[in-house]
């Protein structure tokens, strides 16, 4: 009710001119004290009886019964007004006392107050006076000094923080130059040692050198070298203790033997009698590689071989021999067989595959690839081969779809995991369906070389085999985007294609949703865009990829790219001839990428020597190929702090010289590949700097590199001990000499190539070629790309005439790995 003391005055005045307090005052109060059984009868007849006594007339113990009214005294006209806030004030008894015991107090203290000053008279005036006086002085001296302190205190403070800041600030300029000390004696300690290290480097350099050149001199003077033979490093570095090999423990001794090759193990058998008993063993027997001797083995030593250790044998490789069909037959005698090549065997037929099959039932891999089979080997494979899981059948072009429907006759191929069909062009969609019948736990499939191969194919072959984990699709150009559709049914890990104008950025979309994918080598495709990139950038398990010729790739993309998660698991990126990438990819690869260990932006042109100095922030990186750039010897120099490169392509940089792969080489030891192929500025220097400084070189290519003469290769023979892959084509000024100090000094080099070495003879080449495995020689002139002659002088613009396009180059009196002994 207190509301009403904030409510219209109308309805305020409504209450009062109508009694409404008073009627409900009377009502309530009747009911409180009455108590009537029937309030609403009780109320009805009270309600009446207020009607007919008229409102002004209104008492609030009208609805009570005389004998039950309290004997109260009435203070208000009713107690109504204040419940519902009509009345203006609220007047008690209590408050009246209150109200009059207060006024009649201060009334007392006043009066007793004025009377007590008028009635006692002041004493002792000037003594409160005095005590007054004192009390101010005392607080005044207080005050001053108090200010007097806190001027002391702010002054002391500011004059002992000056004195700890400068106190501060000469210990660091004393640590400044005891740092400078340091570091100075640090920096000329390690010019010092560096300079020692140079020093004792080249002296060691000229020492082996030298000793070598003499042990060459006493052993030439003593004993001629044979043709075919070349001087053993007993005989250049001294004599060394002899070893008793046999004394070794079996298993160390099996170790050693495992390495060598067919005809190097027979060769070792006829040392003497306890190496004999050594190469045969029965470790040594599991594995026999024909391949490597099939210009010089005879059918008849294979039989013999077959027959002794046909309990033992578990692979067997004849690629590229040449057989007869008796031989071929022999095979099956081999009970425990599980590997088997065949491949490029020119005599295999049908019916030596029936006699290997009834015979070779364990076998898990076969390799049949570039022969004559038909479909009657198909019958054979799934009646004879159940537990077949490798199968090559590679340009084989003899049998048909109907034979590929016979791999699900009896057992079936159904344990097949990895299958080779490149080449095989007669192959339909009908022929894949076939496939996809029989052999539904494919999870390797390799199709390359097939430009009949569509989207069809590979959507007969996802609908069933949906354990593909690995496809290789090389020259296939009429897959498209609808292929990677179909797959996307399989949980792939690994794509590899090339050569495909059709593919677009559209199958990156389709690749995303691949989870587990870690391989994808796209290469030569040309419609494959930034956009590309930007779908890969969510794969978290992608560790290898390769976008070789891919040019409409840019910086943008591959930003893109890294930003996403795939940035911390990239182990290998190859960009090569994506022409519009700058030094702001290579910031952005030395930023994301912490674990990136082999890169390749060959021919990136617009990359400098900027981007060169962040390729040094990448820690984990081994490998990397700047092959046509635009880095020159400061980029080299920036480069060999990485100190841990150890493969590195520099092909075609025509901005470098020999001062920066020296200087590269000085902070590289660990250096096992350089190809500085096609640079014509360089000279001996660098084989100078190879021999000194990266002794592990494994790998070489100079290549058009027309100034390296006899005198650098003398040095790299005799330092580089571990090369084995060695390219000097287009070296016109090397000679025979350089032959016999690399038979000398190389003894591990396996692959030789030296084309257009027109001052190298057909005789010494062909020496050569019993030390290799693989060799390449060609004595004409370099041709006119060369940019030079055949003495090295570069060619004029007006010399260099641009080959036509129906103009063929041929090689000729090349020569390869040659054998000659017979076993």
């Amino acid at each position: 009710m207190a509301s009403l003391r904030t409510a219209d005055s109308r309805l305020r005045s409504y209450f009062k001119e109508n009694y409404i307090p008073q009627v409900c005052e009377a009502l309530l109060c009747g009911l409180l004290i009455t108590c009537p059984e029937d309030p609403l009868k009780y109320l009805q007849k009270m309600i009446i009886t207020i009607m007919e006594n008229g409102l002004e007339s209104l008492l609030w113990d009208m609805c009570i019964d005389p004998s039950m009214k309290p004997k109260i005294r009435r203070l208000s006209e009713t107690y109504m007004e204040q419940l519902f806030g009509l009345d203006d004030q609220l007047m008690t008894p209590e408050l009246m006392i209150k109200a009059c015991t207060f006024y009649t107090g201060h009334l007392v203290k006043t009066h007793f107050c004025i009377w007590r000053d008028i009635a006692i008279p002041l004493i002792n005036e000037e003594d409160i006076l005095a005590e007054k006086m004192e009390k101010a002085i005392e607080y005044d001296n207080f005050r001053l000094q108090k200010y007097v302190f806190r001027l002391w205190h702010s002054y002391a403070a500011g004059q002992k923080k000056l004195l700890t800041e400068a106190l501060l600030r000469i210990r660091k300029m004393c640590h400044h130059y005891k740092l400078i000390i340091t570091l100075t004696k640090w920096r000329d300690k390690a010019r010092y040692e560096y300079k020692k290290r140079e020093d004792e480097l080249m002296l060691k350099h000229e020492l082996q050198l030298r000793k070598w050149r003499s042990k060459v001199k006493v052993a030439a003077k003593e004993e001629p070298i044979p043709p075919g033979h070349s001087l053993s490093k007993a005989s250049l570095l001294g004599e060394i203790p002899e070893c008793d090999i046999s004394l070794l423990p079996e298993r160390a001794v099996s170790q050693i033997f495992y390495y060598l090759t067919l005809r190097e193990l027979v060769i070792c058998g006829q040392v003497c009698h306890s190496w004999m008993l050594m190469t045969q063993a029965s470790s040594l027997w599991n594995s026999i590689d024909f391949s490597t001797v099939k210009n010089i083995i005879t059918d008849k030593y294979i039989v013999s071989t077959l027959q002794r250790w046909r309990l033992n044998v578990l692979r067997l490789n004849f690629r590229g021999c040449l057989l007869r069909s008796k031989t071929l037959r022999s095979v099956s005698l081999c009970r425990n067989l599980q590997e088997l090549n065949v491949s490029d065997c020119p005599t295999l037929t049908d019916e030596s595959m029936r006699y290997i099959s009834e015979g070779c039932a364990g076998v898990l891999y076969l390799n049949l690839s570039n022969t004559t089979i038909t479909n009657r080997t198909m019958r054979l494979l799934p009646r004879y081969f159940p537990n077949l899981q490798n199968l090559s059948l590679a340009y084989c072009r003899k049998f048909t779809d109907k034979g590929l429907r016979y791999l699900n006759l009896g057992n079936g191929c159904h344990k097949l995991i990895y299958l080779d069909l490149s080449g095989c062009t007669q192959i339909s969609v009908q022929g894949f369906r076939n496939i996809a019948n029989s052999c539904t736990g494919i999870m390797h499939l390799t199709i390359n070389d097939m430009p009949t191969l569509t989207d069809n194919c590979v959507k007969v072959l996802a609908e069933k085999c949906t354990r593909i984990t690995s496809i290789v699709f090389i020259g296939a150009p009429h897959i498209s985007d609808c292929a990677f559709k179909a797959l996307s049914t399989c949980n792939l890990r690994k794509i590899r294609f090339e050569g495909n104008k059709r593919i677009t950025d559209a199958c990156f979309k389709y690749i995303k949703n691949y989870p587990n994918i870690n391989h994808i080598y796209m290469v030569d495709c040309k419609r494959i865009t930034d956009g590309s990139l930007k779908s890969l950038s969510p794969l978290k398990q992608l560790t290898v990829l390769n976008l070789a010729n891919c040019i409409r790739i840019g910086d943008v993309g591959l930003k893109q790219f890294l930003d996403g998660p795939v940035s911390t698991r990239i182990r290998e990126l190859n960009l090569s001839n994506c022409i519009h990438l700058s030094d702001a990819s290579i910031v952005k690869l030395s930023e994301r990428c912490s674990n990136l260990n082999y890169l390749s932006l060959r021919n990136c042109e617009y990359l400098t020597d900027l981007g060169i100095e962040h390729i040094v922030y990448i820690f984990s990186l081994v490998s990397v190929d700047l092959s046509g750039t635009n880095i020159s010897n400061e980029g080299l120099m920036t480069l060999s702090r990485h100190k841990k490169l150890k493969e590195l392509s520099l092909s075609e940089c025509y901005k470098i010289t020999d001062v920066g792969i020296q200087a590269f080489c000085k902070g590289s030891l660990i250096l096992e590949h350089l190809d500085v192929s096609y640079c014509p500025q360089l000279s001996d220097e660098i084989i100078k700097a190879l021999a000194i400084y990266c002794i592990y070189l494994t790998s070489l290519s100079i290549a058009g590199c027309p100034k390296i003469t006899d005198s650098a290769m003398e040095m790299l023979s005799a330092k580089c001990h571990y090369l084995h892959i060695l390219d000097i084509s287009g070296c016109v000024l090397l000679t025979d000499q350089m032959l016999e100090d690399l038979q000398m000094g190389c003894k591990q080099l396996r692959i030789l190539k030296m084309q257009y070495c027109r001052l190298i003879s057909k005789e010494a080449a062909r020496r050569m070629s019993s030390m290799v495995q693989q060799q390449e020689y060609n004595p004409n002139d370099p041709p006119l790309w060369f940019g030079y002659d055949y003495e090295g002088k570069p060619l004029t613009k007006q010399e260099i005439t641009p080959l036509k396009e129906d103009e063929e180059i041929t090689v000729t009196d090349s020569i390869y790995s040659g054998e000659e002994e017979v076993v």
